[in-house]
């Protein structure tokens, strides 16, 4: 006796229309995402501490300085002396006056005069970093016209 071979009658969906929606929507997510950790710096160590949280709301005229050491792969301290970190650019904590000041003027020149006194110097000093040399640095930000501080620390997880 033979069989009659029937074909499928299931039917299969083409599917490159829904990969093409997923990519879609990754690159939305990519965009909208907010990259708040883009101004984090790895040779930066922050101290950790309870009462440590993040802001409620995003502030939009902050300039962040990282104040760390110079580290090798293990993140042992090269160097003894804190640097301010922006990218590539190292410069010794008591030498960012000059910096402070051009910032100051950059403010100026984006929200007009007197801009800069409504920006947030948002601080992120590694953890051994010597209290009196985050002093020294606030001092040199008020010398260059800031008046807005904030210091960071990493919110310790129990």
């Amino acid at each position: 006796m033979r069989y009659k071979q029937h074909e499928s009658t299931v039917i299969e969906p083409d599917m490159t229309p829904m990969i093409d929606i997923v990519f879609q929507l990754i690159a939305f997510f990519m965009m909208v995402t907010n990259f708040e950790q883009t101004q984090a710096d790895e040779r930066v160590k922050l101290p950790s501490d309870q009462l440590a949280r993040p802001p409620i709301t995003s502030r939009e005229k902050v300039l962040v300085v990282n104040v760390g050491f110079k580290r090798d792969n293990q993140g042992e301290k090269i160097d003894s002396t804190p640097y301010v970190f922006e990218g590539d650019v190292e410069t010794a904590v008591l030498q960012y006056g000059p910096r402070l000041k051009e910032e100051k003027r950059v403010a100026e020149a984006l929200y007009g005069p007197g801009g800069h006194k409504d920006m947030v110097i948002e601080i992120r000093a590694d953890s051994e970093t010597p209290t009196g040399l985050v002093q020294e640095l606030i001092k040199l930000c008020q010398e260059a016209g800031f008046e807005k501080f904030s210091l960071r620390a990493k919110q310790l997880i129990r």
